[in-house]
């Protein structure tokens, strides 16, 4: 009879006392892929918080801190969040969040929808299930697909396709705001290494933006200077514009950002090989 009435009380109680919303149901979508996260995403006043790299790499946003602020660019919206406080700026307007950004498992945690619908996205929540639909990137007045990427090796080369709107916009941002000065054609330059001497370019990588049909809107190269011992006048890096035939000065820091937006995405489930025919 004792155990009868132990069973009835334990079921009372489950039954009178609010079960909590595990983190490990909440799932997060950006433009249909699921994004994984380190620290999982939890409710925090019927809030959706997640780590900040969800928002900075697959909205496309830049992070910078300044003690406990928290700096989000991305074109002309710049987004301003504090630890613990309920506080936010957009583009210098004080605007009042319903939950406060804060550091769990030494992430910074913030809202998602509040950052994601200031930089336009569109944000639904279903049975434990946020969706977060990105705007396109618009290239002289055309939305963009994908972004192509080709690199060739000695043998062989791989063509990849990134199908995310936020990397896809902050590469091509890259390539636009780093396009340094003007310069002449170089004398030599080519696809295959071994046809290249000292003070050619070997062309890294090629980047096309395509439209719905797969048409390449704008197009990019990166050009890298194979060096020589002695110190070389020409620059380190190039990239040519086939669109109308220009080469510009580029910097190999703005290279390696591009890499590593693109093997970001990779990671975060938004690139797609198309083929690879490297032995």
């Amino acid at each position: 009879m004792k155990k009868l009435l132990a069973g009835l009380f334990t079921v009372l109680i489950f039954s009178i006392t609010p079960l909590p919303t595990h983190a490990a149901d909440i799932q997060i979508k950006v433009d249909g892929v699921t994004i994984p996260t380190d620290v999982k995403p939890e409710m925090k006043r019927n809030r959706t918080m997640v780590p900040l790299r969800v928002i900075s790499e697959n909205l496309g946003a830049r992070v910078n801190w300044s003690d406990s602020q928290i700096v989000l660019t991305k074109g002309d919206v710049k987004v301003s969040l504090k630890l613990n406080s309920t506080t936010a700026m957009k583009n210098g307007e004080s605007m009042l969040l319903d939950a406060k950004p804060y550091v769990k498992h030494n992430r910074t945690m913030v809202p998602l929808r509040f950052i994601a619908e200031m930089f336009g996205s569109q944000v639904e929540y279903s049975n434990f299930v946020v969706t977060v639909e990105t705007k396109p990137l618009v290239i002289d007045g055309i939305e963009v697909k994908a972004l192509q990427e080709e690199h060739h090796m000695i043998m062989g080369g791989i063509v990849n396709q990134i199908h995310g709107n936020g990397y896809n916009e902050a590469i091509y941002n890259i390539f636009v705001e780093n396009k340094g000065e003007k310069v002449e054609e170089p004398s030599n330059y080519s696809w295959n290494s071994s046809h290249l001497s000292p003070g050619d370019y070997y062309k890294g990588g090629q980047y096309d933006f395509l439209d719905q049909d797969g048409n390449s809107i704008q197009r990019f190269d990166i050009y890298t200077l194979v060096r020589t011992f002695d110190e070389d006048q020409n620059p380190d890096v190039l990239i040519h514009d086939p669109n109308i035939d220009q080469w510009y000065q580029f910097s190999d820091t703005a290279k390696l950002d591009i890499l590593r937006l693109s093997d970001t995405a990779a990671m975060n489930g938004f690139l797609t090989m198309i083929s690879n025919d490297v032995p």
